[in-house]
Parts: structure tokens; C-alpha cells; sequence
């Protein structure tokens, strides 16, 4: 099984998202959420955190791949740079997605548990920005 990372600026969100996967994900499935960055007194604010992206995916050594999904442009950044830091074996079953973060996340949880491989679930996850959520209605726009 694979292991889900999803990263955000907002420690809510991540938070919030990887319940609502768990809820949709098979029960073998790990999902990690990091968002925000700690300061010294134990406050999150908006940012990302390279460190707590590394403890993410290093929290479920043995799965067969780590995808991890991010909101925004420094999102991917810090996502490279906990990448670029792990030992060769683990970096190479990890895959920074292009998905959308919340839709691709949900559709990752649901074909993890179709027995995908990584690449397939990662498809499937960006192929999900392709897909209209709302279908033009007659007389509007």
C-alpha cells in the first residue's frame, strides 16, 4: 500500500483533508497532513516546513510509495527539498503529484485501495483536474 503525504500552508486544512481521506480511505492506508510551521511557543502559522515534510514521509518506511500532494508553488519546494534528503531507496518511491490537493488526495485514497501502483494512482489523482465539478446550466454563462 502506499502512503499519502499532504501538504499545505495551512495546518487546518492538511489536518482537515486527511480526515476527510481516512474517512474515504481503505483502513491500511497512511495518511500523513503537514501544513503550517511551528514557531517556539508551539503556534502554527501559514508556511511549510521541509523537516515535518521529511518526518511525514519517513513515518511509513516500508510502503510500497509515498505520494504526496501540496497546495502551492513553495509547497512543491519544500516537498523537493525533504525528497532531495532522504536515502536513495525511499526517494525513489516517492512522487510529488501535480493533482489538485483536496480532489486528488480523495481520488489517490480511493485507487490506493484498488491495489494501483504509485504511478497509476498518481494518474488517476491528476487526471481529476481535467474533470468539471460544475456542468454548464441553460441561460447562465
Amino acid at each position: 500500500m502506499i502512503h499519502l503525504v499532504l501538504v499545505s500552508h495551512s495546518r487546518q486544512l492538511a489536518e482537515g483533508l486527511a480526515e476527510l481521506v481516512r474517512f474515504m480511505a481503505p483502513p491500511d492506508l497512511t495518511v500523513a497532513a503537514v501544513g503550517g510551521v511551528e514557531d517556539n511557543h508551539g503556534d502554527f502559522h501559514f508556511g511549510t516546513n521541509a523537516l515535518a515534510i521529511l518526518d511525514a514521509i519517513q513515518a511509513n518506511p516500508n510502503c510500497e510509495g509515498v505520494l504526496i500532494l501540496v497546495d502551492l508553488g513553495s509547497a512543491v519546494l519544500s516537498a523537493e527539498t525533504a525528497v532531495d534528503m532522504l536515502d536513495p531507496e525511499l526517494q525513489a518511491r516517492c512522487l510529488i503529484s501535480n493533482a489538485p490537493l483536496v480532489e486528488g488526495s480523495i481520488i489517490a485514497a480511493i485507487e490506493a485501495g484498488l491495489d494501483r501502483t504509485l504511478a497509476e494512482i498518481n494518474d488517476a489523482a491528476e487526471a481529476v483536474s481535467r474533470i468539471a465539478k460544475v456542468l454548464p446550466r441553460a441561460g447562465f454563462g
